[in-house]
Formats: structure tokens, sequence, C-alpha cells
């Protein structure tokens, strides 16, 4: 059993210090790797003796041990993958192939990127009485993501569902103050652009993000970002992804101040919250 599979094995029986140990060696193991006891410990405001303590409740005579098999790792993901990778029929070698489309696409989109629509999308996401978020399936956990942000800087914002009568809802209660927003990777939701359509028929702001430029919704919007189109769906949703996250680190940097405290706020809130049910 490897030390990843003993800790997730031990995790949710872990004090709060072996908890801390645990994850930061799973989510950090290259830095832990070429840390002492004594170096790991103070990167973590602990006593090194829980990092000794801890080596043991997992199983290793000490934390050499334990760090001889994270070593292994490194080693491992430095100099055995990349050679496994370079068969191209195997399981390696089909993942490296995978990561490399993603990684393409990506640097494509991130030259084609129109950054002067994606400041005036800002500008607008601020200026906007509502947004609403009109997202086809596959694009949905990305248009989680941006709400989520929004609601962090105390943007109105709401994901409007999917149904016909949902999307002519949204559109016959929305007014030239607020906007539309669509999140498209496949065109699988034909009536989004339909919706889309009609909103500009009435006068309402609209915009797009989406995985082609040639999906209907953008067509009917009056800003548009769009990745580099790709053939696989499941590239395009990384596309969609990384276009949202883009627009989210403008947005906490033109609107800073709506965003101070904020993160603050929401997780003191939280431990309130759940204090009442301890």
């Amino acid at each position: 059993m490897s030390y990843e599979e003993r800790i997730r094995q031990e995790r949710s029986n872990m004090s709060k210090s072996f908890a801390k140990l645990a994850d930061y060696l799973l989510d950090s193991y290259v830095e832990a790797a070429f840390m002492t006891a004594s170096e790991l410990a103070h990167a973590l405001n602990l006593d090194a003796a829980t990092v000794v303590r801890f080596s043991q409740h997992l199983g290793y005579d000490g934390f050499p041990k334990l760090q001889r098999e994270i070593r292994q790792r490194v080693k491992d993901n430095l100099l055995i993958r990349p050679k496994q990778a370079g068969v191209a029929k195997s399981t390696p070698g089909i993942a490296a192939s995978a990561m490399n489309d993603v990684a393409v696409a990506l640097e494509q989109t991130r030259i084609s990127l129109n950054t002067e629509v994606l400041g005036k999308l800002v500008e607008k996401l601020a200026d906007s009485r509502r947004i609403v978020i009109m997202a086809e399936g596959t694009a949905q956990p990305t248009a989680y993501s941006l709400l989520l942000t929004m609601e962090q800087g105390g943007f109105p914002c709401f994901i409007a569902r999917s149904g016909i009568a949902d999307l002519a809802r949204a559109v016959n209660t929305a007014n030239s103050n607020d906007l539309l927003l669509a999140m498209e990777v496949a065109g699988q939701s034909p009536y989004i652009a339909r919706a889309m359509g009609e909103a500009q028929a009435k006068g309402i702001p609209t915009a797009a993000i989406v995985a082609s430029a040639s999906l209907a919704s953008a067509r009917f919007a009056d800003y548009v970002l769009t990745a580099q189109s790709h053939p696989s769906i499941g590239v395009g949703i990384v596309l969609l992804e990384v276009i949202v996250y883009s627009l989210s680190q403008v947005l906490r940097f033109r609107f800073a101040d709506r965003f101070v405290g904020t993160e603050q706020a929401i997780s003191t809130l939280s431990q309130r919250i759940q204090q009442q049910f301890d």
C-alpha cells in the first residue's frame, strides 16, 4: 500500500495536526520530498515530533522511510513515467497525448482570446441589474464556477434552468438593465440561442462564452468570448473553464473592493452555522 493510499484510508480518523500533515503530503509532495522532519514541521507550524508520530501512525518506522517513498514518487514522475509515455499504444502514452491536446488548445485559446471584449464584458457585468446565465448541460459546472465568483463580489447573478418555459421566463422578466449570458460547449441546447435572439429583439443586452465561435448563441450576443474550437467536448469543457477563470480574475482585479473580506466573512459565517449543530 502506498503512502497516499494509507493517508486516504486513515484521513477521516486523524487529529487536526495529522490531517494538516496528510493534506500537505498529498498536495505538496514534491516540496515535502526535500524537507527534513523539522523543516516540514516548521512549514506547517507543527512540532517535529508530530511528523514522527504521523509517520508511525501510517505504519512507517519514522519520517525517513515515509520520505523515501515520497522521493521515489518524484523520481517516477521525472524519469520513469516520461519514458512510459513514449509508448503510443499504452495507458501512459494515451494519457500524455490527451494532456498534449489540452495544452495545445489552451495555448491557441490564450493567443486568440479577445481581451478587449473581455474587458468590456467585465464592465457590463458590473453595470447590470441582474446577470442571468443560460448554460447547456456540459457548461453547467463552469456556470456554477462563475456564479460563485459573482456572488463573492456581490454581483446579482443566477443560473436559469434549461427548460423551454424557464428560458422564456428568464427573457420575459429581463429588461435593458440586465445581462443574459449564454454558456455553451457543444451547441446541444438550441433553445438557448433562440432565447438569446428573443432577448436581443427586446433590447436586452446579451453575452456568450462559448467553446467554438460557430455556436449559434454567439450570433445573438453583444459580447462574445470564444475558445479555440476543438473536436473533443472534453477539451471544450476545459477551455470554457479557463475562459471563465480568466474572466473571474479580471473581475477580482477590476473590482477588488467588492471582494475584500467576502471570503473571510463567508468562512466565519460557515463556522458559526456549523457550531449550532456541534
